[in-house]
């Protein structure tokens, strides 16, 4: 645009950032030009200019006008093209930005539920075999504790039987002698005997008694530490109920992620 003092007038465009990934842009229009001064021709004297020259003279100067706002849009149109192409790359590289972080967030998060469901099988796993060794231990204590219980009852039907043998045969020797005198001595005897035998057998009873004691504290202690594996797999039941708790609540999140 050519103003009176002959200077240009530029159509201005400003870019202007309103938020975060979006541009404001404000077209400035020039004003209309006015008609332009068209360098006038020396009049010749004497010669008059018709209507219809003027006429003529006013057309080309609207045309000349015309043109020239025609070059100011075209040229706006080029501005604002230039500008909605830059805007479109913007757009573009910034959806590509999105896109390529939210598959990388995605791939994060596949790999974390991935690790995640391996440890929870491994841990499971290892629970799982916890739990068989206990339950095997358990069954060879509470066999252990059979058979020793066996083995005591054994021995004191072995010695009943050998006290209540040697008790006849005891007897079975004073029936042999007829005497009364054999029968005293005897009786003497088989008293001493007896009482040796009764002491004797009092002490072997009180070493089976002992005995069974024995085995009864270990047999307790067995049975204690078994408790406290039954105790433990409890612990490790309840904490694998938690784990699959923990799991059912996750299981949701990943998904609405």
């Amino acid at each position: 645009m050519v103003n009176n003092n002959g200077n240009t007038e530029a159509t201005e465009i400003r870019c202007q950032e309103k938020s975060r990934g979006g541009l404001s842009y404000e077209v400035i229009l020039a004003e209309p030009a006015p008609n332009v001064a068209v360098p006038k021709r020396p009049v010749t004297p004497g010669k008059n200019v018709s209507v219809e020259e003027i006429e003529q003279k006013l057309k080309a100067a609207e045309e000349r006008r015309i043109s020239l706002e025609a070059k100011k849009m075209a040229d706006i149109s080029n501005k604002l093209a230039k500008v909605e192409e830059a805007t479109r790359k913007k757009d573009e590289i910034t959806n590509e930005f999105i896109t390529q972080t939210k598959e990388q967030l995605e791939s994060k998060m596949e790999q974390h539920v991935e690790k995640r469901d391996a440890i929870i099988s491994d841990m499971k796993e290892k629970l799982k075999i916890h739990a068989q060794e206990i339950e095997k231990t358990r069954e060879t204590l509470e066999q252990q504790k059979a058979n020793e219980q066996k083995a005591i009852e054994e021995k004191l039907k072995i010695a009943q039987s050998l006290r209540d043998e040697n008790i006849k045969k005891m007897l079975d020797r004073l029936k042999e002698h007829n005497t009364i005198k054999i029968a005293e001595i005897k009786s003497q005897n088989d008293q001493l005997e007896c009482q040796k035998l009764e002491e004797k057998a009092r002490i072997y009873e009180n070493k089976l008694f002992a005995a069974e004691q024995k085995r009864e504290k270990e047999l307790q202690k067995k049975i204690e530490k078994v408790q406290k594996l039954e105790r433990r797999a409890e612990l490790v039941r309840q904490n694998k109920a938690q784990a699959q708790e923990i799991d059912g609540q996750q299981n949701p999140i990943v998904s609405s992620g």
